[in-house]
Formats: C-alpha cells, sequence, structure tokens
C-alpha cells in the first residue's frame, strides 16, 4: 500500500509539473491571451444583446398596456362601469385585453372592492395592496417580475369633476374613482429570447471556434522568430557555425541576437585571452626549467668539475629558482584577485602616509640604482580603500618606475584630491613606452623590452595585477608617456567605496 501511494504521489507531482511547464510555455500564453481577448467580448455582446432585447421587450409591452389601460379607464367612467358591472361592451374590451395579453384584469372601486375579475373569482372581495393603495391617491405602478414570466401594472380611474355651476368658469379637478389592476403574461417575450439565445449561441460557437483557430495560427506565427532563434542558438552550441546570429523577424528577436552575437564575441576573445595566457605560462615557467635543466646536465656531463663552476653553476640555478617562484607567486596573487574581487577589506586609510611608508621601503633600491625619488602630497588625504591592495598598487608602480629607469633618473610622486576622487601620479624619466605598447601593457606577461625585463626580474604580470586591484576599488588608471622621455601613470581612487 505504501508503495502505491508512493507511485500515485509521484503520478501527481510529474502531472502538476507537466501542467506548470505547459503554461510557462509562451507560445501557450500568447494562445490564452488571444483566446481569452476574443471570448470576453463574444459572450459579454451575446449577454449584452439579450438583456437589451429583454429590457426594451418589456418597455414596450408596458407602454402598449398602459395606452390601453388609459383609454379603457374613461371608458369605465363613461359607461359608469365601477356602479353598474353589467355593460357588455366593457366586459368585452376587459375580456379582449386579458385575452390579448394573456393576463388577468382587475377593476377595483375606492371601498378597494374588487368589481370585475377577468379570471371571475375574486369579485365583491375586498384588495388590500400596497400598490393599489398607492394608486388610488394617483400614482401610478408597474413591475415586472421575471422569475414568474409576468408584468403586473396598476392604473388609476380618472373622471374630472367641474366645480362651480358655470362650465365655463368653474374650475376642473381629476378625482380617483378606481383602480385597476392588469397582470399580463411575459411568456412571448421569454418565447423570444429562447429563440435568440439558441440562435446566439450558434453563432457565439462559431466565433469561439474561429477565434481558436485564430489564436493557435497567431501563436504559431509570433513564436516562430523564436523558434528560429532558438535553432540559431543551438547550432552554434553544437559548433555546427560561427556565423553571427540574425533573425529579424521582429525587433525583439532582432535585439536577442545582437545580444548574443556581443556576447558571443566576448567569449571568442576570453577564449582566445586564456589560450594565449596559457601558452605565455607554459613560456614562462618552462623557460627557467629548461636554463635550470641545462646547467645541470652541464654539471653531470663533466668529471672533476672545479668547485668555483660548481659554485657558479649552483647560482644560476638558484636565480632561475628565484625567478620561477616570483613568477608563481604572481600568478597566485593575481588569481586570487579574480576569484575575490568582491572580498575587499575596506577601512579608513591615510593615504598620505601610506605612500610616505612606501617611498621609505623603496628608497633603498632607487638608491642601488641611483634614482631619486620625490614625494610631493598636495593635501592629507583619507579614503575608504583596502589598505593591503592599495599599498600593492603604489608600490609596483613606484618600483617599475624604479627598475625601467636610465642612470641618475628620477621618480616623482604627487598625491592630490577632489571631492570625489584621490588621483595618485606616478612620473619618472625612464625609458617610455612605444605608442604601438601601450594598449597591451595590462596584458598578462607583456612586455616592452623583454630581454631588460628578464635582466632585472619581472615577470610581466606586475600591471596586470595593478590593474585587478584598481578596478576593484571602481577606479581607474591612465597612462602618458613618450618612448626616451619618461612615463607618467595616473590613478583615481574614489575617496568613498561604493559595493555594487
Amino acid at each position: 500500500m505504501c508503495g502505491l501511494s508512493g507511485v500515485l504521489a509521484i503520478t501527481l507531482l510529474k502531472d502538476k509539473l507537466c501542467n506548470f511547464i505547459f503554461l510557462r510555455s509562451l507560445k501557450t500564453r500568447i494562445f490564452l491571451i488571444l483566446l481569452i481577448v476574443g471570448l470576453i467580448p463574444c459572450i459579454s455582446m451575446r449577454y449584452a444583446i439579450l438583456q437589451n432585447y429583454e429590457q426594451r421587450a418589456v418597455s414596450v409591452r408596458t407602454s402598449d398596456i398602459t395606452t390601453q389601460l388609459r383609454i379603457l379607464a374613461n371608458h369605465l367612467i363613461t359607461y359608469h362601469y365601477l356602479q353598474d358591472t353589467s355593460s357588455e361592451v366593457i366586459n368585452a374590451e376587459l375580456d379582449q385585453l386579458s385575452n390579448l395579453y394573456d393576463g388577468r384584469v382587475m377593476v377595483i372601486n375606492n371601498d378597494l372592492r374588487i368589481v370585475k375579475d377577468t379570471y371571475g373569482i375574486s369579485e365583491n372581495k375586498t384588495i388590500i395592496s400596497a400598490e393599489v393603495v398607492r394608486c388610488i391617491k394617483g400614482e401610478s405602478t408597474n413591475q415586472y417580475d421575471k422569475d414568474n414570466g409576468y408584468i403586473e401594472m396598476t392604473i388609476p380611474i380618472m373622471e374630472t369633476v367641474i366645480l362651480g355651476d358655470n362650465p365655463d368658469t368653474a374650475e376642473r379637478k381629476e378625482v380617483v374613482r378606481g383602480v385597476m389592476l392588469v397582470s399580463a403574461s411575459t411568456d412571448t417575450i421569454m418565447v423570444t429570447m429562447d429563440i435568440l439565445s439558441r440562435k446566439a449561441l450558434i453563432v457565439e460557437v462559431i466565433v469561439i471556434v474561429a477565434i481558436l483557430i485564430v489564436s493557435i495560427l497567431a501563436a504559431k506565427v509570433l513564436i516562430r522568430p523564436f523558434e528560429k532563434i532558438t535553432e540559431a542558438l543551438n547550432r552554434a552550441q553544437e559548433g555546427y557555425t560561427n556565423d553571427p546570429i540574425s533573425v529579424t523577424d521582429c525587433l525583439e528577436t532582432e535585439h536577442i541576437g545582437d545580444a548574443f552575437n556581443r556576447v558571443l564575441g566576448r567569449m571568442k576573445l576570453l577564449d582566445d585571452s586564456r589560450q594565449e595566457f596559457v601558452s605565455n605560462v607554459s613560456h614562462e615557467l618552462k623557460t627557467p626549467i629548461t636554463s635550470m635543466k641545462v646547467l645541470a646536465d652541464s654539471l653531470i656531463s663533466q668529471k672533476d668539475v672545479p668547485i668555483e663552476v660548481y659554485q657558479e653553476f649552483m647560482t644560476d640555478i638558484a636565480q632561475e629558482i628565484e625567478r620561477e617562484d616570483k613568477i608563481i607567486t604572481d600568478l597566485l596573487a593575481l588569481v586570487k584577485m579574480d576569484r575575490t574581487a568582491a572580498d575587499l577589506n575596506i577601512s579608513q586609510v591615510d593615504i598620505n602616509l601610506l605612500v610616505e611608508l612606501i617611498m621609505r621601503r623603496l628608497r633603498p633600491i632607487a638608491q642601488k640604482r641611483d634614482v631619486e625619488l620625490v614625494y610631493e602630497s598636495l593635501r592629507p588625504v583619507t579614503a575608504s580603500v583596502d589598505e593591503v591592495k592599495m599599498t600593492l598598487i603604489i608600490s609596483n608602480l613606484v618600483e617599475n618606475a624604479v627598475k625601467y629607469n636610465k642612470e641618475h633618473g628620477w621618480v616623482k610622486v604627487t598625491l592630490d584630491a577632489d571631492q570625489r576622487f584621490f588621483i595618485v601620479e606616478v612620473a619618472d624619466s625612464g625609458l617610455g613606452i612605444p605608442a604601438e605598447c601601450i594598449d597591451h601593457i595590462y596584458e598578462r606577461f607583456y612586455r616592452v623590452d623583454k630581454s631588460r625585463s628578464r635582466e632585472i626580474g619581472g615577470t610581466g604580470l606586475g600591471l596586470a595585477i595593478t590593474r585587478s586591484a584598481i578596478v576593484m576599488h571602481r577606479g581607474s588608471i591612465r597612462v602618458k608617456s613618450e618612448e626616451g622621455e619618461g612615463t607618467t601613470f595616473t590613478v583615481r581612487i574614489p575617496l568613498t567605496y561604493i559595493a555594487v
């Protein structure tokens, strides 16, 4: 039993999921929207037509009966029917009216006594009705009872009385002498409404079928451009084509295609960059290993090698190991920075003091290369930054300016700020950067002068790491350089870090 219950539960769950997925389909939604939009006016129009006909038919029937009753009321006064009901003319008119509208007519006097009933069952009886009492006071009423299928009306029987002896100057007054209570059947109206309803239903079914067909066709036509773009995306995903996607059937699919083409281009660029990066990493890591292997093979192949040669070769091997270690360290720093772009340890940092400490630490390296370090602070600066990464940014720029400088050169660091940013400018009197190389200096393992970079121990990753740290702070870096005349790097960092 438990197993059967589990199977039933899984089956029901699958049905619900299928229904949910079905409703998530854009084609289904378009079909349902078009169907509903078509059905609501159709049903509403049918209901409105029938209601309007019913109201109009009842209104016309009521007006006709009222006109005939007023004429008949005058005859009742003329023939003194309230006092003597033997008039064959009036009785004939009452019977004719009753038969015409398949109803009942009762003539009631001021004493609320029924003097005539076309059904012949209530004569000489007293009727107590709010409608009759109001009618005796001169107020006509009519009521449509849809459930029982009749119209009930009360018409006062009025007599004009002349007050005074002289007919020309006497005052005339309308006096209510009695009431006519009429119940008229609405069966003919109901029959006509049934006929109209059946015909309207037939028309409605035809319209619904037409709307259904149009909705299905419209949904297919409207969804076709999206199916085309899905097919194109699948072909691109499976590698059958590298051509840009172009589905211009509608503006939306054209925008989707353009967006995908931009993403595809970005992915190709990233793939090319990744392949180039892997190639560069392989080359940079293989070069020191090859050098160490050559040195080691040279020592192994020689016998009775002097201790001085061993020391020289081992020194070279140690330098290659140190170079390999620098490359791996920089690679790890760069990868870590890419993976933890949101993990900044933001705090309020005195940028003036930070730059002074960095200059003090790098001054021995500059003195060793006979490069003068100059620091100029235009104003006190305090900013919300990651102190470790900010140290890395400034250190890399200043250290590069020292390493790639001329003999007896100089490096000048300037700190300034405005209302939103603080600016660190690192200028040097070094070798400069050729114009064709400026756009590539932030690429990983890119070197302007490869031989000089390896000579001074550069890995080609310093500026890539620096730029990544600046971008993490929502900052920017610009470079201005002329070959042989020096280089100036300008870094702008927001004073207040805003996480995105």
